[in-house]
């Protein structure tokens, strides 16, 4: 069975991003080992730091290599993606072997998709902009079909993540499509 590696773009435990990953996990039960990436311990990227790898670092690359592919589930944050994510990448980015810099990352060649809840843009601009940075990286972004779901309203006051049929079908289609990606069955 293939793993799938959910990454939650958001510190917050009741986030509509982890509201959504917790829905995908659903779709895709049976079909893929599903686990969710705990970064909040890794630290700031620092060249000081590198040398030994911080145990946490070290502990969230192993969880990198280990998985078939990753499903980062991030809001939008003026227009992109938030510091948190960025730190994580940058640090998934270096060189596994910080003495040889001609190491390839852990990030080299990973499938990804990418989804998200948010404001009004439905996380389309943060999508944009991440996609940009992961295939920089070296990762194997999955083309589509992509889930971007606009918080209403009423979720901001209930702290519940309402998805529309339309949305529920897009999630429904990108867990296919991400297992079809991935070489899993469905």
């Amino acid at each position: 069975m293939k793993k799938i590696l959910f990454v939650i773009g958001s510190t917050r435990r009741h986030s509509f991003n982890r509201q959504l990953a917790n829905r995908a996990k659903v779709l895709l039960e049976g079909s893929a080992e599903v686990e969710e990436l705990q970064f909040d311990d890794v630290p700031f990227v620092n060249q000081d730091l590198e040398v030994p790898v911080p145990a946490a670092v070290a502990r969230v690359r192993q969880s990198v290599v280990e998985a078939d592919a990753l499903w980062i589930f991030s809001p939008e944050y003026n227009l992109s993606y938030p510091g948190y994510l960025k730190n994580l990448i940058d640090w998934l980015s270096r060189p596994s072997d910080p003495t040889d810099r001609k190491s390839p990352s852990v990030l080299r060649g990973k499938k990804v998709t990418v989804a998200g809840a948010g404001g009004g843009y439905a996380t389309r601009k943060m999508q944009d902009k991440l996609t940009e940075l992961l295939s920089f990286v070296g990762m194997d972004v999955m083309a589509g079909p992509t889930t971007g779901v606009s918080v209403g309203a009423k979720a901001w006051t209930t702290d519940e993540l309402e998805l529309s049929a339309s949305d529920q079908e897009a999630l429904k289609a990108q867990a296919e499509a991400l297992l079809s990606f991935v070489g899993g069955s469905h």
